[in-house]
This record gives structure tokens, sequence and C-alpha cells, in this order.
């Protein structure tokens, strides 16, 4: 791997298998009495979130201290952050401290990749923007591949708020890199601008009818609905909640007309009753929980790469 993990481009699909076998030994270690290796004992890793996370940061704090680092979690809201102090600021207070390891949740796109250029130690894009969210793509990939054994000429639906959604961007360059077909379904609103060109580009298809994604001639092997984004939306991209339901949400009727064994994904935090229901995020076929499980095994394995280097490889 390259020294940071700040986009999907930073791996090949080889170094993406490498980190799914070695997040396969790490998922046994969920099973243990005692959840402890020692691969990263005497490295100290910051998780530094500007942004809200529950999934994300907890599972990086887990991870950590899973290999035996010693982890230590900073926010925006408790930090000099809160008092003016600028990011640039911020990280090169941090990293002075002898760190190891940076891992960075920021609401800016790109600013991942700028904290790169000012420090030596590995950074981990753990979300920024719009832009990326690499790590929750390796993890998605991870629980597919489980589930499908490849994805080689696999069809995977991503569903819904894509304008917004760096889980989208993230995870189309890793799974077409993996051999499977990705169609990207969301209204006209919440369709990226100039998507005709991109998706010609990276070799991606596109729709605005969920049902033939779904149920038609060419139906999904697997469908990842993402969160309707609110929090980012300044103006009306659709109607009412209900009309957005009707169209684009993974529906019980929807979910009837799934093949059996469909994997439905979704990354969180999930709006029930928006763009997914709680019949589909209960089903059987649900991996929901499974992401979160996987999500925990995939970082322990992107820390290890990036950290634990040739002494403990």
């Amino acid at each position: 791997m390259n020294k940071h993990l700040l986009s999907i481009d930073d791996v090949g699909a080889d170094e993406i298998q490498e980190i799914f076998t070695t997040a396969a030994e790490m998922h046994d270690v969920q099973s243990r009495q005692v959840k402890k290796l020692p691969a990263l004992r005497g490295r100290t890793v910051i998780n530094l979130f500007f942004e809200d996370s529950t999934r994300t940061r907890s599972s990086f704090e887990i991870a950590g201290k899973w290999l035996s680092a010693d982890v230590i979690n900073l926010s925006a809201k408790g930090s000099s952050a809160s008092k003016g102090e600028s990011l640039r600021d911020t990280v090169l207070t941090v990293t002075a401290m002898g760190i190891d390891g940076l891992v960075v949740r920021h609401g800016a796109s790109g600013a991942a990749e700028q904290i790169s250029r000012w420090v030596d130690v590995p950074v981990i894009n753990a979300g920024d923007g719009t832009h990326e969210h690499p790590t929750q793509a390796l993890l998605d990939a991870y629980t597919l591949t489980r589930k499908l054994g490849t994805l080689e000429g696999k069809h995977v639906a991503i569903v819904g708020d894509l304008t917004h959604s760096r889980v989208f961007r993230s995870n189309l360059k890793c799974l077409t890199k993996l051999g499977a077909t990705v169609t990207a379904v969301a209204p006209p609103t919440l369709m990226p601008a100039g998507v005709g060109d991109w998706s010609k580009a990276a070799g991606f298809s596109v729709s605005y009818d969920l049902d033939e994604v779904l149920s038609g001639s060419r139906r999904a092997d697997a469908v990842m609905m993402l969160r309707v984004q609110r929090e980012r939306m300044s103006g009306g991209f659709f109607p009412t909640a209900r009309e957005y339901t009707v169209g684009y949400g993974l529906t019980r009727d929807r979910l009837a007309r799934l093949e059996p064994g469909t994997p439905i994904l979704h990354p969180g935090p999930m709006n029930r009753g928006l763009e997914i229901s709680a019949d589909a995020a209960d089903a059987l076929d649900s991996a929901v929980l499974d992401q979160v499980s996987a999500g925990v095994a995939v970082r322990m394995s992107v820390l290890y790469h990036l950290l634990a280097g040739e002494e403990t490889s």
C-alpha cells in the first residue's frame, strides 16, 4: 500500500485482495474471548473527527485497540479547533506529540489529502466532505465478497442520495476494480452533475427506475441503499419524504420482489421508513450488521498494513 489511504485510487485490485485476506484473519479475533493482537504495540493512533460519527470512529478505535495500539479520540468540539485554531495548526500540534498514525474525518472535500501533505505519518481518510470514504467502500466490498463469493461479473445497484454521497464515489471505484458492474439509481435531483460523461468514463450505468433494476431482466445481485443526507441539503431535492419512498425506497413490496439471497447493504445511519423499510433493514438477507462487524476487521487490516511495517510483517 501507499503511505496513506486517502482514496480508493491509492489501492489496486491486488492490494484490495490483500486487505481482505488480512481482514478475514482479523475477523476471527472478534469471536475470541481475549480480542488482542500485539501487531501495533507501542504505536499511537489519533482519531481526529471534525464530523459526528458513531460507526466509523468506534470501529477505528476498537480496531486500533485490538491491535494493541494506543488510540486517542479527538473531536472538533473537544479541541482547540472550536476556539478558532486552523486545521493546519491543529494537525501539526497533534502530530508533534510523536504519534504514528492519523485517522481523519472532515466536512471539507480534499481535507485528508491536504493533511497528508503537512505531516510525516500515515493518514487514513475516514470521510472528507462529499469526496470519498475509502474504508467504508472496502468493508462494503469485503461484506459482499463474503456473501457472494466473488464480485467478478456481479451486478450491484447503489441507490439513493448520490449527489452528496462520498460512500457512492468510493464504492463505485472499489466495486468496479473488483470486476463488478454498478448501476447508480436516484431521482434526477439527487444524481451527480455530469453523471452521463462520468458514467461513460468510469464504466457504470445510470437508471432512474429502481423497480427495473431490482426485478428487471438484468436484476441486481446486491442492493446498497444510501442515506438521504438531509443535513447537506439546502433546497428541495424531492417534494415529500413519502414521494421519495414510493419512488426510491426499499419498501416491503420491493423487498418481496428481490431474489432470495440478494444481500441488502446500508452504510448507516439508516433513515428507517424513508430510504429503507424496517422489513428490509431487518430482513434475513440484510447485511447491515455484517457491515458493522466487517468494518472492524477491515480497519484492523488497513491499520496493520499501514502502520505495522516490516518489523511485524
